[in-house]
């Protein structure tokens, strides 16, 4: 499936691959598809590596305990917050 800008329509799209079909003759253009296939294969499986090894981090961070490290930072934070805007708040 190919994407393509919403600005580029059907005459633009064959004007390009009669570019490249003089440019890289016909007989190159598999194979540089077939390069450009494998290099976006290869690009995707990298991000989907790198996407689960985060997942996997954070996961392991919760069930050790980090997520209640996290929620008592918060609550301490929310507390000194308070403690300095609580001088400055109106009272009715």
């Amino acid at each position: 499936m190919i994407i393509l800008p919403l600005f580029i329509g059907t005459p633009e799209v064959a004007f390009i691959i009669f570019i490249l079909v003089m440019v890289f003759g016909a007989d190159k253009i598999p194979e540089i598809a077939r390069g450009l296939g494998k290099g976006m294969r290869t690009l995707k499986n990298a991000t989907n590596d790198i996407k689960s090894e985060i997942s996997k981090s954070a996961e392991r961070h919760i069930e050790h305990g980090g997520g209640k490290d996290i929620k008592e930072e918060v609550s301490k934070v929310k507390d000194d917050i308070e403690e300095i805007t609580g001088s400055i708040k109106r009272k009715p």
